[in-house]
């Protein structure tokens, strides 16, 4: 290794560790930006306790909100917008400045990112007048980046599965899905070929795209579980709540609850307001959210129910398990999303899910890029598509191919 790359491995194992000049043994000095960035992951990651002999690192930014400013924009100036993120997280996390956020000064120094947003909507009730028009500006600038990320993409795909689930028997030429009618009428092969040579199905019966009409085509509700844990869910389907709404041919409802309900149906045109509507942390009674849900259907064969919940319940389990029963019998296609964002599994009650997996409604975590195909999947009426690394063990995808098949 020449001289110059063993002093840079040294440099980055000095930033690793931390310490004053020569500490953990590396014997390197950081001087400039290298200092600059050791110091805002010295007040973040540091050790409490202090240092002892080898000056080791502890955190630094107290309860200062000037502190608190320049810290932020030291993290902004030397670390990419996506470590920024998650040193904010840490630092909400490990040294309790969620309640600095309070100030509109904090917030105009913050990366906007969903989980802030989460935070922020969990201060709602405590933030000033003084600051609450700061935060719904840090809100807008988060849910105006994630519809143009999502918008385009979810309509054409819903777009397209209604007019696929609008079939006609008597199409016009132009009109007829030819994959479908070929596999309607394949006992209809005839197995010589004619005087061409060419084998020849004979479409006895033609399956077609329904025309484009305005009529809504397809009901949606939106039931949404919001609980602490459940933040992120929370901005994501908001945000897809609104978009959903903007398409003519879909009834969509959008209901938040804890241990109480609250239709935000009325306010779907605007995400932002849908967020501040919530209130986050609570409890959790999904079974009065689907009762209330369960009562607002007037057309089941028509109608997709998405609860989206961790399926912590502090109601009535039977209760709750009875009403989906109910709601599938009557036509409706129910999902169940654990979670609805870009993290992964989430910790989420496994009886629950293993007896709604039982009754074909698996529950499986959803991000975001995925949510338009398993609605695309629902208003067809055809298997979702469940994430692999979900499904094995709660999820029972092969029962809900009958259950669907039956409503056909």
């Amino acid at each position: 290794m020449t001289q110059s790359g063993s002093d840079e491995r040294l440099r980055r194992w000095r930033l690793v560790l931390g310490g004053e000049s020569g500490a953990d043994g590396t014997d390197c000095a950081l001087f400039g930006a290298d200092a600059a960035m050791d110091g805002a992951l010295t007040s973040l990651y540091g050790s409490r306790s202090g240092a002892g002999n080898g000056g080791g690192r502890s955190a630094g930014l107290g309860a200062s909100a000037p502190s608190v400013a320049r810290w932020l924009g030291d993290i902004r100036t030397y670390f990419p917008s996506s470590v920024v993120q998650v040193m904010q997280r840490d630092a909400m996390e490990r040294l309790g400045l969620s309640a600095l956020l309070l100030e509109p000064e904090m917030l105009e120094a913050v990366e906007a990112d969903v989980h802030l947003v989460g935070t922020l909507l969990s201060l709602n009730k405590a933030m000033p007048e003084t600051t609450k028009e700061t935060a719904r500006a840090v809100v807008r600038k988060v849910v105006d980046d994630l519809e143009k990320r999502l918008a385009t993409r979810t309509r054409s795909t819903l777009t397209g599965a209604l007019d696929r689930s609008a079939r006609i028997s008597r199409p016009r030429h132009r009109d007829i899905d030819w994959d479908r009618t070929i596999r309607a009428n394949l006992k209809n092969y005839l197995p010589v070929p004619g005087e061409d040579g060419v084998f020849t199905v004979v479409p006895e019966r033609l399956v077609g795209y329904g025309r484009a009409s305005q009529a809504v085509k397809k009901e949606v509700v939106l039931c949404i579980d919001q609980s602490g844990s459940m933040a992120a869910s929370v901005v994501y389907a908001s945000v897809f709540g609104a978009v959903l709404a903007s398409m003519r041919s879909i009834a969509t409802r959008l209901v938040v609850f804890d241990t109480a309900v609250v239709d935000l149906t009325d306010q779907l045109d605007d995400p932002v307001d849908v967020l501040f509507g919530t209130q986050l942390g609570g409890g959790t009674d999904i079974n009065r959210a689907l009762a209330y849900c369960q009562s607002q259907i007037s057309r089941p064969a028509d109608t997709v129910v998405v609860l989206i919940s961790d399926l912590y319940e502090g109601g009535i389990r039977d209760e709750m398990l009875k009403r989906v029963a109910a709601m599938k019998a009557s036509g409706v296609q129910f999902v169940t999303l654990l979670a609805l964002s870009d993290e992964g599994a989430p910790a989420y009650d496994r009886e629950h899910a293993a007896a709604l997996a039982a009754l074909g409604a698996p529950a499986f975590a959803c991000t975001p890029d995925l949510f338009p195909d398993v609605m695309a999947a629902a208003i067809e009426k055809r298997p979702l598509p469940i994430p692999d690394a979900t499904a094995p063990d709660i999820t029972a995808p092969d029962m809900a191919i009958p259950d669907m098949a039956a409503h056909q």
